[in-house]
């Protein structure tokens, strides 16, 4: 049977998961989507889309889609899910995870990694990452959930801009890309987002071109092409209106979500790198979000693909380079206060 696409949904108190969630519903276009709630959601999906309000846990919707919350624990409900859909008992194509405001979406995503049985069924599709652009600057400040939802994301949409000056708007742009500057963000009004923008999004697939992120490394300055150039960090050097002192906007220097870029064009040894990364991993997983790259290896002709979440880690040979094609390693790590200068002079390190 072919894999079921799993969509995490993720964001902060009252950023509107459930306004989109009820949109996706209504403009399923046919498809039929199990939304697995976490029960103690700010407000459940609203009965008017529900046939019935009853104690079973799985409830079909008038549209054929069908929502369910969390029994025991996610694992177990998608187990019971994939079970029934074989058995012909529930008819589904995707499914959609809302988790709850404060949740770490770790825990979440590596279920599908970790969990065999798990991974027979399903595929992750992409961790997004409601914010609302009202209370943001607040809830970034105060909470290290919201910050890590933010790491964590392949698409970032914003809501409620329409409440904020674009001064504020733009100064939380760029504070969204420090921390992640992967997940593409796009504001969205009320949950009126097309589906094929939620859907499909291919944010965990290894073998997919790197273009699924848009701006994946896009430099921002001129001096981008010195011979140290994956020491910038975006922001370091950086005079962007936000990090003007005078208007409150300076602090974001203090997120500890913070990403960085690697890139070099000699290429990697692979045993080097493969204990680099091993023993980094083992010491800062947990703190290690989302990592991701494109290598130019040591004895093969196809790039390498590679991305990881916490301590989980997996490479794949993507195409081969093409023609001309300019050999370059470029790697993003997403994570909270990681040593970045230990990173990159171990990469370093790595290379031929």
């Amino acid at each position: 049977m072919a894999l079921i696409p799993a969509t995490i949904l993720t964001g902060f108190l009252g950023s509107g998961k459930t306004t989109l969630l009820k949109r996706v519903l209504q403009e399923a276009h046919g498809q039929k989507i199990a939304i697995i709630e976490n029960e103690f959601g700010e407000e459940n999906i609203d009965n008017d889309i529900l046939v019935a309000d009853t104690n079973e846990q799985i409830i079909q919707m008038s549209n054929g889609c069908i929502c369910c919350t969390i029994r025991e624990d996610l694992r177990t409900t998608l187990q019971d899910l994939a079970a029934r859909k074989r058995k012909g008992e529930l008819d589904f194509e995707r499914v959609v995870i809302e988790t709850t405001g404060l949740a770490d979406p770790g825990p979440v995503t590596q279920t599908f990694f970790m969990d065999d049985e798990i991974a027979e069924s399903f595929l992750l599709d992409s961790v997004i990452t409601l914010v609302d652009a009202k209370h943001a600057a607040q809830q970034l400040n105060d909470r290290q959930e919201a910050r890590r939802q933010v790491g964590f994301a392949d698409q970032i949409f914003i809501s409620k801009t329409d409440l904020v000056s674009a001064e504020d708007l733009a100064a939380l742009q760029h504070r969204l890309k420090h921390m992640n500057p992967r997940a593409p963000q796009k504001a969205v009004h009320f949950g009126e987002v097309a589906i094929s923008e939620v859907f499909d999004l291919r944010g965990f697939n290894l073998n997919a071109k790197l273009e699924i992120d848009p701006d994946f490394l896009k430099e921002e300055h001129d001096h981008a092409h010195h011979a140290h150039d994956h020491e910038h960090e975006h922001g370091e050097h950086c005079d962007h209106p936000s990090h003007q002192h005078g208007h409150g906007h300076h602090h974001h220097h203090d997120d500890d979500v913070k990403s960085f870029v690697f890139r070099s064009e000699r290429a990697f040894d692979p045993a080097k790198l493969e204990d680099f990364l091993g023993a980094i991993i083992n010491i800062y997983g947990p703190r290690m979000l989302r990592y991701k790259g494109v290598l130019h290896m040591k004895g093969t002709d196809r790039k390498v693909i590679f991305q990881g979440v916490h301590q989980l880690m997996g490479s794949d040979l993507g195409p081969a380079w093409a023609e001309g094609e300019q050999r370059l390693s470029k790697m993003v790590f997403i994570g909270i206060d990681l040593p970045k200068d230990i990173l990159l002079q171990g990469l370093e390190q790595s290379l031929v």
